[in-house]
């Protein structure tokens, strides 16, 4: 496979580089990620819809029991989605209006849209470009009386610095709900990300180390809260002599048997998964350390991360929508990052901030790329997404 000279007014040049597979055909492009079910494992979906139990059935209360040994807590809700994961968690508290929660300056929207979604403040605080999850330094001087939870997020699955969180937390006898939407599996000093604060909302969306195709999880360690959570679930309701009563205005974020049969297989290959998912890591960080117009994840030493995205970070002077189409018409799928609430429409018109309000949010924004990574991707992948990044001169 030869490559093309660039076009008019890029600043890209690619060298030669051979392929072993035609990348150019739709069933070889290198995928962000992609998850695959045995036959055996659709023939399981085929049996509960025949069943007509379709709706939170024992497959959910397995699931369930399943993550909670996992996670090592003693209460996981599934929910029809990690953002609904993260709103539960509000409503639960009882966060509402005139209450401030602190948030990222740079996270998928839906954590500060849940916060919106309750009338609560939304704080904004900005990053550590060294592991992109927030600034904790910088959370001490947004705390106010009216501050009702702390909402870390755990980036592309970057535990933050959980022990000066949890200290500051302590401190001020603040809540710490964990966005461990990208962190299922990740650690921090041997311990579970989303497994630290009173409560950790994890997705199953497709993006992420396992999936149910959409889906969420709430853990937490507290009878009460879990007990609410089963309860905003489904309505309020709860049974109460052979009925139901509706004990509180919940909502409809009920999770299928179906997707948790995709959960349950999923689980029992999770190990796999993550292996191949921190070999590819191993790789990739080793082979593209010498890489001038980019940088790769840092690592920590009290730190594990399940590499949901591998995130590496542009200089400044390189044109990403160049990259970007470049390796798409290589057949390598990439794409930005997170995004900078600050650089967002709705934040922007109801905060009045802008971009340069935090210059690291910013900078991942501008200037992140995710590249594939997972266990979808067999070793000539990995090798041909190397040498394409390589041949790559700016």
């Amino acid at each position: 496979m030869e490559f093309s000279e660039p076009q008019s007014g890029s600043s890209l040049k690619v060298s030669r580089v051979i392929a072993v597979k035609d990348y150019s055909q739709t069933e070889n492009i290198i995928r962000l990620t992609k998850h695959t079910f045995s036959d055996e494992v659709l023939s399981e979906v085929c049996d509960v819809i025949k069943s007509g139990n379709l709706v939170q059935g024992p497959k959910v209360a397995r699931l369930e029991s399943e993550l909670q040994e996992f996670l090592g807590v003693t209460g996981a809700v599934l929910v029809s989605s990690g953002t609904a994961a993260l709103h539960l968690a509000l409503v639960a508290l009882n966060i509402g209006p005139g209450d401030e929660v602190i948030v990222p300056a740079f996270t998928y929207p839906a954590t500060a849209n849940v916060v919106e979604l309750v009338g609560a403040r939304s704080v904004i605080v900005d990053i550590s470009l060294d592991d992109l999850c927030i600034d904790v330094s910088a959370i001490e001087s947004k705390v106010t009386g009216k501050t009702k939870a702390i909402m870390p997020v755990h980036e592309f699955g970057m535990p933050c610095d959980l022990t000066a969180l949890m200290e500051l937390a302590s401190k001020y006898r603040i809540p710490v709900i964990e966005d461990a939407a990208c962190s299922f599996g990740s650690e921090f000093a041997g311990k579970k990300a989303g497994t630290f604060g009173l409560m950790g909302c994890f997705s199953l969306h497709p993006r992420k180390a396992i999936t149910t195709g959409e889906g969420g999880v709430v853990v937490t360690n507290s009878p009460e809260l879990c007990r609410a959570l089963k309860e905003l679930r489904a309505h309020g309701m709860v049974p109460v002599d052979g009925r139901f009563d509706f004990v509180r205005a919940g909502f409809n974020y009920r999770l299928t048997e179906f997707q948790a049969v995709l959960g349950l297989a999923q689980m029992r290959e999770f190990d796999s998964f993550l292996k191949r998912r921190l070999e590819i890591a191993d790789i990739l960080d080793r082979e593209l350390s010498d890489v001038e117009w980019f940088s790769t994840p840092k690592r920590f030493a009290e730190r594990m991360t399940v590499y949901q995205s591998y995130h590496v970070l542009l200089n400044e002077s390189v044109d990403r929508k160049a990259v970007i189409a470049m390796l798409k018409e290589r057949g390598i799928e990439s794409n930005l990052g997170a995004h900078a609430l600050a650089h967002l429409t709705y934040f922007q018109k109801t905060y009045g901030v802008q971009g340069s309000d935090f210059p690291n949010a910013s900078r991942a924004y501008t200037h992140g790329l995710v590249l594939p990574i997972g266990p979808h991707m067999d070793d000539d992948d990995v090798l041909y997404l190397i040498s394409t990044l390589k041949s790559v001169s700016v």
